[in-house]
This record gives C-alpha cells, sequence and structure tokens, in this order.
C-alpha cells in the first residue's frame, strides 16, 4: 500500500510576493501568507477521519514552521522538523529576483534558464545534492512507523519539493521547473512511497481561495 505524504510548501513571504528568491535566508510570511496558514488548517481539518493527517513534519526554518503551527494546533498533531526538507540555498540570487540578477549578471540568467541544474546559480547548493536530501528526507519519513492513521503533512519549499519529486519518479532533474511548474502557497501534493517506488496522486491542489 505505500505511506501516502501530502506536500506542501509555506505560505506567502515578504520576498515571495516580490518573486525574490528566498532559499536559506529567514524571511517572514506576509499577512496573506498568515491566512494561507490559517486556511490550510481549516481545510484538513474538514477533510473525512480517513483523509486526514495523523502525523506532521516541516523544514526547519521559519517560514515553514510558521505555516505548519495552525494544522498542528487544528488536528493535536506535534510538529517535527527534518533538516533535509530545507530550502535549496541559491547563491548569489538569494534576496534578488531574476530580472536584478539578469542586469548584473545577464549570462548567468541565461544559463540558468536553459538548463537549471547545470547552469545552477554561482555558490549555491548543487540542484543535484538538494534532490538527493529531498529524496532521503521522504523516504525517511515514509519509512517512519510512528505515523497516526491518515496521510502525512509534509510543509517544505517550492523548489526543494520540485527537484524531489523529480528524483522519486525518475525524470531528469534539468526539467523541473517545466515538468512541475511553480506551487502554488499552501497547495498540496500528494504522492504514495512503498520502498523506492513512488507515485504521483495529484499537484498542486489549492486548499484556499488563492
Amino acid at each position: 500500500m505505500g505511506t501516502h505524504l501530502l506536500l506542501t510548501r509555506h505560505g506567502e513571504t515578504e520576498w515571495h510576493a516580490k518573486n525574490r528568491y528566498a532559499g536559506t535566508s529567514e524571511v517572514a510570511l506576509t499577512p496573506r501568507g498568515l491566512a494561507q496558514a490559517h486556511a490550510l488548517a481549516t481545510f484538513l481539518d474538514r477533510l473525512p477521519a480517513g483523509e486526514r493527517p495523523g502525523t506532521l513534519y516541516c523544514s526547519p526554518q521559519g517560514r515553514a514552521r510558521r505555516t505548519a503551527e495552525p494544522t498542528s494546533k487544528a488536528l493535536g498533531l506535534p510538529l517535527r522538523t527534518v533538516q533535509g526538507l530545507r530550502e535549496v540555498h541559491f547563491g548569489i540570487a538569494e534576496g534578488r529576483t531574476l530580472d536584478e540578477l539578469a542586469a548584473r549578471h545577464p549570462e548567468v540568467v541565461s544559463a540558468f534558464r536553459e538548463d537549471p541544474v547545470a547552469g545552477a546559480f554561482p555558490e549555491s547548493e548543487p540542484p543535484v545534492a538538494a534532490a538527493e536530501r529531498g529524496a532521503a528526507a521522504l523516504r525517511a519519513i515514509a519509512s517512519d512507523t510512528a505515523h497516526g492513521g491518515g496521510p502525512v503533512l509534509v510543509v517544505a519549499h517550492n523548489t526543494l519539493i520540485r527537484l524531489t519529486l523529480c528524483a522519486l519518479l525518475d525524470i531528469p532533474l534539468r526539467t523541473y521547473r517545466t515538468v512541475f511548474p511553480r506551487l502554488g502557497n499552501t497547495a498540496l501534493t500528494e504522492i504514495v512511497i512503498d520502498g523506492t517506488r513512488t507515485g504521483l496522486l495529484r499537484y498542486n491542489q489549492p486548499t484556499g481561495d488563492d
């Protein structure tokens, strides 16, 4: 049967609202992001008992924890942080928009758009390494025997989740930005992991009004 995981991206942050890269940087949620976190909790709490998460894991970064807190409270679930779920570090792109980076380093942005893995931003975490740690984290979560009933909720990050999905589903990493379009804040993606096998059941389902 495998373990069902509900993956979600954190709520909107001050940088993401302006399309700035916020990898390992700590950036606060906007009021909209906080509302999204509460909407996620309400959405999950209204699910039938068998579909409601019974375990909750999240990235150690503040925006992920803040997003997970309303669900933790609503469902009475302890919040378990996993280091492997942190976002990718974007090197020289941290805190910048793609247009700002292109104005100073057009060749860097051109290489990234051509192949975001081979042309990853200078000083960034290698996407292959990020995909490997993300896949290892989700497989470890799936194999944990301490889960409650229902699926497992995992609160993490846009790029990390998409790279990890490619690694788990044997999809070329260089295509992660096109095969898996940008994740909506607090949207749900459902996968099932059974050992080394992974299936994708749904992608980017909204949980609120936006």
